[in-house]
């Protein structure tokens, strides 16, 4: 089968096309044909081996898994003994990334209980799209306690694949979202129904004297104060992704101080792919409360052009890697 590799961290270049084998799934695994694919900030981090922390999981001098490629979406071929839930044939799609990723490529291994059933109101593309986003979107605005209608929440990094989901899916809760990203994708915003937007080159949302019911950061640097300045009382912080430094350090350590003393409370978000939540993407697809944002689509032979595109930090949405 065809799948694009890569042997070294570095850039996009690194990114080759070759034959290998079809994997041969486990007794609680699955084999997928991949029709489709979309790549997440995990793919680009483990690509680059930046920061450092990320080869505690990707492997410290090489790539441990040279297929990245976490979301798909495609058809069951065949399935484990010991999996119940599925039979050839089945359209799926999940966030695999716990199985080993391996996207990218025509054939996938997942463990079944990664996948989900795909909508036939889903094409493949917009599946792929959806997975590890749309579950880091819903259990983000859930930590510390759900949504509720006529809250403030700021989503940082709103234009991206997490940020548009969150977006709708706290629209149709009913609340006030301000988005913060580049001013280019302020149309998109407003568009998924954004009430407010910062250009982050131009304004510091924790400086603005605006306070929040719930921040959801996916690109968090700042310190923990910064954060603590931005909530209302009673408010909460909740960290996707960002720095692996110090403010890594404070988040785990400082801000359960900051919780105890002023009732906010800061914390990084834990991430658990299940297949309820991949229902529920489902049903709120289904249902019209959600749509997947796709800014550009790429065959699978262009897959290192679309990480190039991705590096610009421009995407609206997602990108989607098109396997057959």
């Amino acid at each position: 089968m065809k799948a694009i590799r890569y042997h070294r961290y570095g850039s996009p270049d690194q990114l080759q096309m070759q034959e290998i084998p079809i994997p041969v799934p486990k007794d609680d695994e699955v084999l997928v044909k991949v029709h489709a694919a979309s790549i997440n900030s995990w793919d680009w981090d483990l690509l680059l081996g930046k920061p450092f922390l990320v080869r505690l999981i990707g492997g410290l001098r090489k790539p441990r898994c040279p297929v990245l490629g976490a979301d798909v979406a495609g058809t069951v071929e065949v399935v484990g003994k010991n999996v119940r839930d599925f039979r050839p044939g089945d359209e799926v799609f999940g966030d695999i990334a716990e199985s080993g990723f391996g996207g990218f490529a025509e054939y996938v291994v997942a463990k079944g209980k990664l996948l989900a059933r795909k909508s036939p109101a889903m094409s493949f593309t917009q599946a792929a799209a959806l997975p590890q986003a749309g579950l880091l979107a819903l259990q983000g605005l859930r930590h510390f306690g759900p949504v509720q209608p006529g809250q403030r929440i700021l989503l940082n990094g709103a234009g991206g694949g997490v940020g548009t989901l969150a977006l709708q899916y706290a629209k149709s809760i009913g609340a006030e979202v301000t988005c913060v990203d580049l001013a280019s994708k302020f149309d998109m915003l407003r568009g998924l129904g954004a009430d407010h937007c910062i250009d982050y080159t131009v304004a510091d949302y924790t400086r603005t004297g605006q306070q929040y019911d719930k921040v959801l950061d996916v690109i968090a640097h700042r310190s923990v104060a910064d954060y603590k300045r931005a909530l209302r009382p009673g408010g909460t912080f909740s960290m996707i992704g960002g720095s692996m430094g110090w403010l890594l350090f404070q988040m785990m350590v400082l801000s359960k101080l900051i919780s105890a003393g002023s009732g906010r409370k800061l914390g990084i978000m834990g991430y658990r792919p299940n297949r309820e939540d991949l229902d529920l993407l489902s049903h709120l697809f289904e249902t019209g409360q959600l749509q997947a944002v796709i800014d550009r689509e790429y065959p699978l032979a262009e897959t290192a052009d679309a990480f190039r595109y991705f590096g610009t930090g421009k995407v609206k949405g997602k990108i989607v890697i098109a396997v057959t």
